[in-house]
This record gives C-alpha cells, structure tokens and sequence, in this order.
C-alpha cells in the first residue's frame, strides 16, 4: 500500500463522551468486523473496561475503507480509492494522558469527540492541548456525537467548539455513535482532511516504501503480554521496514531481540509478512522480563541503529498505596502476579516493604486514583488474591532538625513532628469547568481543600432566547491546589456539588511548604498501619474524629473491650470504647449457694483481663475496604 493512501489518527475526548462507540460504528461500516461479531465497545477488551464503560488500555484496529465513486477526492488510479485507515482508541481518563501523548505522536491528525449533551469539558482541553502540542501538532477534527439524544445541544456546542478552535462552523462534523448517522461523511472527511505520513528521516519519493536495509525507527505506543510469546509491543513504524526474523533493539533499555512475526490489528492480530513506514502494527518480542518494553521507546535494527525519537520520559507515580496478602502465605503469589501485571504496564512500580502488623506487602506507586483501582482490581480477578490495601499517599519530602532530606512515600514512615524541619508536598494546576450558576459552591469547596482559584472564563453562548433557557452559560476557572487535597474527595464532591455537570482535569506543579503531620489510628494500642495518614493539622481533629467514629461503627465486636484512638501531634486526639462481646456463663446454673455463680463471675473477670493484655485484634478485610472509601459512598 502506497503511503498517501494510509491515514492514521486517533480518537480524543473527555471521559464518558462516546469515543468506543463511534469506533463500533466504524468498524461496520468498513467491514472489518463481520456483523455476527459486532457486539458494544468491541475495542474494550478487558472485563473492567466493559463493566466501567470506560477504555483503559489503547487500541489500535487497521480499516479498509473504499470510497464510493461520488466520495473520490484525490487523483489516484483505479486502485487508489482503498485507504488503509490506522485507528487509535485512546483513553479519556487524566491518569494516562502520558500514553495519549505518545498515541498521538503516532498518528497525522485526531478526531476531537464532544458530547453534544456535555459540551466542553475539561478533559477535552487537556487532550486539544496535547494533540497541539509543539511535539504533536497534529490536525484536528472537530466532531459533534450524540445528535440523536433528546437532550443534545447541537448549535450551542457548535459555538463553544469555533470558540475552543477558532475554525468555521462548516469544518465541524455532527455524528451519532448510535444509530451511524453521518459516520460515513466522517470516513470522507478523515481521508480528506487528515494527511497521510511521511518519513522523518530517509528521502523517498512520492509513494516509495524504504528498502529493507534501511534505517529503522519504530515507536512504541502501548504494549501487552502473552505467556506463550512474551512482551508484544504496540507500533507505529516511522521510518524503514521490519520483518520477522529482523534483530532489533530498544533503545532505552538497550534489550536487543528477534523479531518473532509481525502484523497488524483487525482488531484481532493478524500476522503479516513485513511492516513499513507509516504502518501501524505490533511486533512479538519473546521477552518475558518485566521493565524492558515501555511506552515512549523507540525500536531499531542492531545493525544499523537509529536515534531514539525525543519526547520518551519515564511515567513518574503520582500516588503510592501498601499492597499486603490477606493471607501470609499469598506473598509469594502476590509478588509473582505484581511481575506479571507490569510486563503488561510499566507506569505502575512496587518494591517489597514488611510491616509490624500487617506482614510482607509491597510499596506500589500509581499514575492516579483510578490506575490504582484497576491495578488491584485486576490483581483480586485474574490472581484471585484477597488483598489489604493501605490508605492512598502521596510524596513528601521532608527536611530534619539536622538538614537531611528524605523522601516519603509511605504515611506509616512519616517522622515525628519534633525530628521536622520542613516538609514539601506537590500541588496540581487543575482547569475545572462547570456551569456558572454553581461557581459559588465550586469556589466553597476551593476553600475547603486550600485551592487557589486563578483566571475564570466564560463560555460564550449564542442570543438565542431557546438557547439561552437550555442551561446557564459555563465558566473555565484556573485553580492550584495541594495534591493531597485533590485526592481527599475532592473529585466527588465537585460532581455533587454541581449536579454532575462539573469537570475536571490536572497535571503536577511544582513542591510547595506543607502544613502536615500524621495521623495514626490506634486499636487496643496497636498502630494499624493501613489506617495511618498525613493530614492538613488545620483539619486533624476532624480527619482524626471521622475516622474513629467510622472505624467503630465498622470493627466487629471483640471478646474483650478495647479502645479505638485517634493520634496525631503526640496526642490522643478522639477515643471511642467498643464494647466486648457478654455472655453469662451462670446460664446453665440454677438454685444453690449465692458464691457458685460469684466465683464464675470472677473467673470470667480474670479471663477477659488476661485476653485485653495478651489477645489480638483480628480486622476483617472489608473492614479495610470501607475504611479506604469515602465516608459518603458507605
């Protein structure tokens, strides 16, 4: 296939806007599923995908698609109107904006999906700006979907979009995922609009295809593994060629391997005889060590290497959590399915910690909330572990009385106040867009989580009277703010607050002085780690209170009374007593000397004081479920 007959693009949207279901419509209508093997959110194939109804992991399918006679909009031969069209369905969630950035450099142009029921979001500015990008600058799209929903707002969506683009109001298409209207139009446009790829380092002409002896460079944009064929990774083949059987490299983790086949996705792998430039497509590796393969690395020949391609950064976890076996005995099952799960994704880490009550685990960072979800999520369904996860964290870095500086990733490990010197903590720059009827309650929960409110814009609407009653016009605000506080709800609570019309998106700022300190949770004078966290002192009583109170409306019963405490500042700050289990041991007994039962009584007494010194608290694992979840979602 020539190369100004292929077209490769993605599609970019804000969470939740449809983009696996304009991509099943494209699918049927390019036939490259057959109908009997259609089924909704065919590119999801994961079982959490599905049940969320979000995408998680990329996926890449090839299209062909042969325009009709009155379609044709380039002079070509009679072979000419067949396009091999590249699709890559990209995640919408803030948490793999790193993997939408390297998806996006592998493709000419993206289609910009909005939901004409939402509007702008605030993830749809976050990706607009990656796909703008001075590394991308890729053509943009502008598509309209969900047309066919009673609540759409076709022509006020227009006007934010001309706004958001600066474009015309003809250069933006309508679709419905749906029912297919205007997809086919949308297949015409793509061929038009989105330019087919050109090598970045070989001088070909028009139409050529770089020799096999040539220079390769290939880059990765995701990647998954196979227990028969080891790590495959996800391709966009920029420069020369690649076969099976080629001897290749990465030129990060400078692994050298052998090609074990080629192909491309229909979504399903399909294998082919070589890959050239401007193909997308995937490469068996038959590595299985985990740590090699990593999106952002640049594949090349060993024998005639190529420079790695720029941008490739290492994917920095943004939240840490403790990750502890149940069962004691699980360790070892637990470290080899943590191997297993990062040979499939590499921008989650672990390390192996102990801990005084809860045994071996291991220290896992995460590139956000929801990536921390699916990870142990994943490792209950498909390694059947039950698991203790400990309270999500940030990093800290702390600065002691004698100057040494100390990173923290756990809240267990957090120092006394009295060895503290400084402590500095990351903030986010956040944009939140929401109706303007609620920046009021918005600017309210600001407060509440020490956010900065900065530049706020509206959303331009039209004059019309119709419009204008639809819904109130919507503000763009800036906003910095500790990520600490971003995790603590905050999310949540902008949703409730807004009636679900709210949104957000954030990218990491710089370090800032912090006014923390921790918190620990004592039970029976025990420290449970896993309920340890570091608190704004400004808020410890009330985070001490809430969680004391929680924790004994959760905790079962015990065969003797004990205390559950809240610590914090080298104080008991909140006390609750929880009750031991009563049983009258004199039940059996009836008639007699009074001294009989005295004497039971006073044994059963005797007992319940050795088993306070001695006995053990046992913490259901539901126990440490609930208390890991906001006390509004219980």
């Amino acid at each position: 296939m020539k190369l100004e007959n292929i077209r490769n693009f993605s599609i970019i949207a804000h969470i939740d806007h449809g983009k696996s279901t304009l991509a099943d419509r494209m699918l049927e209508i390019t036939h490259t599923i057959e109908k009997r093997k259609m089924r909704d959110q065919v590119l999801d194939n994961m079982e959490l995908e599905r049940e969320r109804g979000i995408t998680i992991k990329m996926q890449p399918v090839r299209m062909e698609y042969t325009l009709p006679q009155q379609g044709r909009t380039l002079n070509t031969d009679p072979q000419g109107s067949t396009f091999i069209l590249n699709l890559i369905d990209t995640p919408g969630h803030v948490d793999f904006s790193y993997e939408v950035s390297r998806a996006l450099k592998a493709v000419e142009g993206s289609i910009l999906l909005i939901d004409s029921t939402q509007g702008v979001q605030a993830q749809t500015l976050t990706t607009l700006s990656m796909a703008r990008g001075e590394e991308n600058e890729k053509k943009i799209i502008p598509v309209i979907t969900k047309i066919d929903s009673p609540l759409a707002r076709i022509e006020e969506v227009k006007e934010e979009v001309m706004k958001l683009l600066n474009c015309k109001e003809d250069e933006i298409l309508t679709v419905s995922g749906r029912t297919g209207e205007g997809v086919p139009n949308l297949l015409k446009e793509i061929i038009k609009r989105i330019p087919a790829p050109t090598p970045t380092l070989l001088p070909l002409g028009k139409g050529e295809v770089p020799k096999a002896e040539g220079v390769l460079r290939a880059l990765i944009f995701d990647f998954k593994y196979s227990n028969h064929r080891g790590v495959i990774v996800f391709v966009r083949i920029l420069d020369g060629k690649v076969k099976k059987g080629d001897n290749l490299m990465f030129t990060v983790s400078d692994e050298r391997f052998t090609a074990l086949e080629v192909g491309t996705f229909s979504p399903e792998e399909i294998p082919r005889d070589s890959l050239s430039a401007g193909e997308i497509g995937y490469i068996v590796t038959g590595i299985k060590k985990p740590g090699i393969a990593s999106v952002g690395d640049t594949v090349t020949k060993t024998s005639n290497p190529a420079s790695p391609l720029p941008g490739y950064r290492e994917p920095l976890p943004v939240v840490w959590a403790s990750v502890f076996p149940e069962d004691a005995d699980d360790f070892a099952v637990l470290k080899q399915a943590l191997g297993r799960l990062r040979l499939s994704d590499s921008s989650f880490s672990y390390e192996e910690e102990s801990s005084g009550s809860l045994g071996r685990g291991f220290r896992c960072g995460f590139l956000g909330m929801l990536h921390l979800e699916i990870i142990t999520e994943r490792l209950k369904r498909e390694f059947d572990l039950r698991l203790v996860i400990t309270t999500p964290s940030i990093i800290y870095e702390v600065i002691y009385n004698d100057d040494k500086r100390e990173k923290i990733y756990s809240p267990y490990f957090f120092p006394d106040d009295s060895n503290i010197k400084t402590v500095f903590e990351p903030w986010v720059k956040a944009k939140i867009i929401t109706p303007s009827k609620y920046l009021g309650n918005v600017m309210q929960i600001l407060f509440d989580h020490e956010g900065e409110a900065g530049d706020t814009e509206n959303f331009d609407r039209a004059s019309s009277k119709a419009m204008t009653a639809a819904r109130d016009n919507r503000s763009s605000i800036s906003v910095t703010m500790p990520l600490r506080e971003l995790m603590r709800n905050f999310f949540d609570e902008l949703k409730s607050t807004t009636s679900g019309y709210g949104s957000i998106s954030y990218e990491l700022a710089e370090m800032r002085e912090a006014n923390v300190t921790r918190l620990d949770i004592l039970v029976a004078d025990e420290v449970v780690p896993a309920f340890s966290k570091v608190v704004s002192k400004k808020r410890v009583e009330v985070e001490a209170e809430e969680g004391v109170v929680k924790l004994e409306a959760l905790l079962p019963r015990q065969m003797f009374t004990l205390k559950i405490q809240g610590k914090a500042l080298g104080r008991i700050i909140s006390s609750r007593t929880l009750s031991g289990m009563k049983k009258d041991v004199t039940a059996h007994m009836y008639g007699g000397d009074i001294t009989r039962k005295m004497k039971l009584r006073e044994k059963q007494k005797k007992g319940k004081k050795k088993m306070k010194e001695r006995g053990q608290v046992n913490i259901p694992q539901d126990v440490f479920l609930k208390m890991m979840r906001s006390s509004k979602n219980d």
